[in-house]
This record gives structure tokens, sequence and C-alpha cells, in this order.
């Protein structure tokens, strides 16, 4: 579970280029670190998360992100 600081940080690790979004590129770049947003999310695979709650570009925003781990209920 995770606060929404922590999370946040997070997701600006995995943001590598800074545009506000996390990418399939980007979070293959870091495997423990999508590892840790499946495990939040209760979804498998980072490809996944992307296509079931990801932008048409194949990204997330962290919004997205957020609204997928409170559904999971692991938001504290």
């Amino acid at each position: 579970m995770a606060t929404e600081q922590e999370l946040q940080s997070l997701f600006n690790t995995l943001d590598t280029d800074g545009d506000g979004k996390v990418s399939k590129n980007e979070l293959f770049l870091s495997p423990g670190l999508s590892a840790i947003i499946s495990a939040e999310t209760g979804v498998s695979s980072p490809q996944e998360l992307l296509s079931m709650y990801g932008d048409e570009d194949g990204s997330i925003t962290f919004e997205e992100l957020k609204a997928v781990v409170e559904k999971a209920g692991n938001l504290k």
C-alpha cells in the first residue's frame, strides 16, 4: 500500500523523459519499479496496465495510475 506522495515519487522515477506520462518503454527500463506498480494496481503486467487504463498513445498519466491504485484499494 502506498501513499499518494510515494506513488507520485515512483511515477516521477519512472517518467524518465519528464513528459508527465509513463510509456511502455519507461516501464520496461525499470522492471523492479514496474513490478511495484503491478503489485499496487493488481494488474499482472505493464502491457496490461497500459492497454486497460492508459491513453491511446500507450502511456499512463499520474492521475490515471492513481485511479487504478485507488480502485485496487492500495492507496493510503
